[in-house]
């Protein structure tokens, strides 16, 4: 499990560069508040927005989980209890008034690119808005 990458996995930087290239600007690996051993791996501090790149496996994706026959308790636990840990992160961030956005690693980037899009629209992030193409608020 050492070997296994926490941060800046290929689709992890995959979602950074197209976020990059329309504009965006985000913080990388940034500690969840007041939980610093949890970290979003893209975060838009000011519109209160947490990226999470699950893998599917670590994270138990239910589309494509297959889990191990070797040690399956074990394994089942594990995973149990990452899902468990996130499920826990997302409601952590709700009372803080954040955005949790969960995305699968085996999502097209277009599709990802475009649920970070509309999350930070719905808080009038100005460039999301005209990416969207809708009106800018007038004070901000």
């Amino acid at each position: 499990m050492l070997a296994q990458r926490s941060r800046d996995t290929v689709p992890e930087l995959a979602l950074r560069r197209a976020l990059h290239a329309l504009g965006f600007r985000y913080r990388v690996n940034l500690p969840i508040p007041m939980m610093c051993r949890r970290r979003a791996d893209v975060t838009f501090v000011k519109w209160r927005t947490a990226v999470f790149v699950q893998g599917c496996f670590w994270h138990a994706c239910p589309q494509h989980l297959h889990a191990p026959v070797h040690n399956g308790a074990w394994w089942r636990e594990k995973l149990e209890g990452n899902v468990r840990r996130d499920a826990d992160t997302d409601a952590h961030l709700v009372r803080l008034g954040w955005v949790p956005l969960r995305l699968w690693e085996h999502e097209a980037v277009d599709a990802a690119v475009g649920k970070v899009v509309e999350a930070l629209a719905s808080w009038g992030h100005p460039r999301a808005l005209r990416i969207l193409g809708e009106t800018v608020p007038a004070n901000r």
